[in-house]
């Protein structure tokens, strides 16, 4: 297992399906491409949501409030609270977005 702190969070789902999963989203380099497989794996619903919590991360980030961000995003309160939970103390995953895309 690779080493870092994907490696050490909720080590219960990195089963084989799992790390297949990770080997091709890491090897795709184009976003059209990557695009066309969340689109295979995912509901329409299910790509808004998580693209949301990217949203409420990079508010969050910002200093902005939950009420600001409620109205920002439309993202529920519990919503809010658990992409903060996971900013302080999560494994470093949405960190590691936040930097890509503040580059």
């Amino acid at each position: 297992m690779p080493e870092g702190p994907s490696a050490e969070g909720r080590s219960d789902i990195r089963k084989p399906e799992v790390n297949d999963l990770l080997h091709v989203l890491a090897e795709l380099d184009d976003e059209n491409m990557i695009f066309a497989l969340l689109e295979d794996l995912f509901t329409i619903r299910e790509i808004r949501e998580t693209s949301q919590r990217l949203a409420v991360a990079r508010l969050l980030d910002a200093g902005k409030s939950y009420s600001a961000i409620e109205r920002m995003t439309g993202a529920s309160a519990t919503t809010i609270a658990r992409v903060s939970k996971c900013l302080s103390y999560g494994t470093g995953g949405y960190k590691a977005a936040l930097d890509i895309l503040a580059s």
